[in-house]
């Protein structure tokens, strides 16, 4: 069976929006001690910041899922094979 090597590293549309959740995620573009209003007991800036970690957290962890076969995994596969024949 013949995989596809796919590197992450090599697209730049996933370092766009990682670097997009990352600048994003630190509240710095918000006004200057605001913490109104808030959303069940917490400030707004909190929440924009949680839901942008969850926001990396998932992308991420899609990246490692859909678009990341290395050549690792296939060196690792043919050791295996070629130990199986000894």
């Amino acid at each position: 069976m013949e995989r596809k090597i796919k590197e992450p590293v090599k697209k730049p549309w996933i370092w766009v929006v990682m670097g997009l959740l990352v600048l994003l995620n630190a509240p710095w573009y918000l006004p200057v001690g605001s913490i109104e209003p808030y959303i069940f007991g917490v400030p707004y800036w909190a929440l924009i910041t949680v839901v942008l970690s969850l926001a990396l957290c998932g992308f991420l962890s899609w990246l490692c899922l859909h678009h990341w076969n290395i050549v690792e995994d296939i060196e690792e596969e043919e050791d295996r094979e070629r130990r199986e024949k000894e």
